[in-house]
């Protein structure tokens, strides 16, 4: 079978990229599939963030997307769409040239583009965030006018991914109802190769936080929470990994407030020893289409406390087993069940016993084994 990804960039070190990549990979070297991913601004000079077997082939298209920037409206609007058209029609030549059976597309980024491509392919949308969130930064700070536009845009967008999808993936069930008018809609959850080698003996006085710095992660939400626990647990400590435009702001927030005990680092591929020296996780994000960061937590035995936002941290914390679920904004609750765990080294021990299990739930395999399920049942209604 000959499988298409189309991605913006893989030269990113986000988790769409990383699961992108890890699939084709798992693709490839298991299954055997001819698999093929299409970059669409990258270009061959920009190393990709995350390994990508020999057996993939990559193609840079390295449209200069970004170049429109450069420029003032109206002539921008003019550079878009020029942009635009030649996207369309290198992307299109480069699809029909590989002659896919399966091609896929990614929720956020030109899928419907990718479901008007002339071709043979089965078109699947693989959706990384929920359809709520898909595409909403783009009214932010705009004029009346724009928002309207973009408001239209988005219904259009939405549109043609349910008229013309043979199949659309979310990656949580909240999420599948959102697209009540699609032809085929499945739910296939993420999956986690981050080594564990040790688990956590969940008795260090260490809190972490992972995902890049920007608003969606709810940072805010997490500077209120600590600036409570860190005046109560003064000899327990909060470290952020992640990297992200909001990095001088909650830096200059973190002084100014005077937060005592808290550190933000850079990104590293190495989580897993840091996840190791972590005793909890908490995650503040106002949405989620699925996190990783949770499911990787558990994998080491952290026990993890989140809100409970759409759609993705249901999916994985089962509460009061492996983790606490809090009501959506609720500092105060969320701070007494994480000042709860601080107190019970005996109630962090067992989730951490429950979290290992509960993340064997999403094994590569198993997940994998969903998405070959899927390929062959869309590709055996091919005419």
């Amino acid at each position: 079978m000959k499988i298409v990804y189309i991605i913006e960039t893989l030269a990113s070190t986000g988790g769409t990229e990383r699961m992108v990549s890890e699939k084709a990979n798992y693709l490839a070297e298991t299954f055997g599939y001819d698999v093929s991913i299409i970059s669409c601004t990258q270009n061959k000079h920009q190393p990709n963030a995350f390994h990508l077997s020999k057996k993939v082939k990559q193609i840079c298209l390295a449209i200069p997307y970004y170049s429109q920037y450069h420029y003032k409206y109206p002539m921008r609007l003019w550079i878009k769409y020029t942009i635009n058209n030649k996207l369309k029609r290198d992307l299109t030549k480069c699809v029909q040239k590989i002659n896919p059976d399966i091609l896929i597309g990614i929720g956020h980024y030109k899928a419907n583009l990718v479901c008007n491509i002339e071709c043979k392919a089965k078109r699947i949308i693989e959706c990384h965030e929920a359809k709520l969130f898909t595409l909403s930064g783009m009214s932010q700070h705009q004029n009346l006018a724009s928002k309207l536009f973009t408001r239209l845009y988005r219904n259009y967008y939405f549109k043609t991914i349910e008229k013309k999808a043979d199949a659309i993936v979310t990656l949580t069930i909240g999420d599948k109802k959102m697209w009540n008018k699609a032809k085929h809609v499945e739910v296939i959850p993420n999956f986690s190769t981050m080594p564990a080698f040790n688990c956590t003996l969940c008795n260090t006085k260490r809190i972490i936080a992972v995902g890049r710095l920007s608003w969606e992660k709810g940072y805010d939400r997490l500077l209120s929470i600590w600036n409570i626990i860190s005046r109560k647990y003064n000899d327990w400590h909060l470290d952020i990994y992640g990297e992200g435009e909001l990095d001088n702001y909650l830096n200059t927030k973190i002084s100014e407030c005077n937060i005592k005990n808290i550190k933000i680092h850079n990104f590293t591929s190495e989580l897993f020893k840091e996840y190791e020296k972590s005793s909890i996780c908490v995650m503040t994000s106002y949405y989620e289409g699925f996190s990783l960061v949770l499911l990787e937590a558990m994998k080491s035995g952290v026990p993890c406390v989140s809100f409970d936002c759409p759609f993705g941290p249901s999916s994985i914390i089962v509460d009061n087993q492996c983790g606490f679920l809090i009501e959506n904004g609720n500092i105060n609750q969320f701070a007494d069940k994480l000042s709860l765990l601080i107190e019970k080294e005996e109630i962090r021990k067992r989730f951490a016993v429950a979290a290992v299990t509960r993340a064997k739930d999403f094994s590569v395999d198993r997940v994998m084994m969903l998405w070959k399920t899927l390929f062959d049942k869309i590709y055996r209604t091919s005419p």
